[in-house]
């Protein structure tokens, strides 16, 4: 998979996408002009920059994300999890968690998510 970053203001223009989806450019124009106060040439620029990266497309001025926002997210927790713990989930969470304790129905609930993705 490619790798994907977003800047701060790249992510949150992506989360306007991502709602709005599929979205007229020209809507994303004046949704931005109300977001963030951008002129038309500063969301076309933005827009064509993660477009570039393979996040979204406008097509026939038709914007939709070639990635959901789900996958993204969890590209990025992954890679954060591989380039700041060897990939070791148990260190992550040992890290995550620093200390606090879990109540029960939280343990129950990682334990059936865990059960769900172990092999056999």
């Amino acid at each position: 998979m490619k790798e994907y970053k977003l800047a701060k203001l790249e992510a949150h223009f992506a989360d306007l996408i991502w709602e709005k989806e599929p979205i007229l450019s020209p809507e994303l124009v004046k949704l931005c002009e109300k977001e963030f106060d951008w002129k038309k040439s500063t969301t076309y620029t933005v827009l064509k920059k993660l477009c570039d990266r393979g996040i979204f497309q406008n097509e026939n001025a038709v914007v939709t994300s070639l990635i959901s926002r789900e996958e993204f997210y969890g590209y990025k927790s992954r890679q954060f999890v591989e380039d700041s713990f060897e990939g070791s989930i148990p260190k992550f969470l040992a890290a995550f968690m620093g200390g606090k304790k879990l109540t029960r129905q939280q343990a129950e609930e990682i334990k059936q998510l865990i059960d769900g993705y172990t092999q056999e």
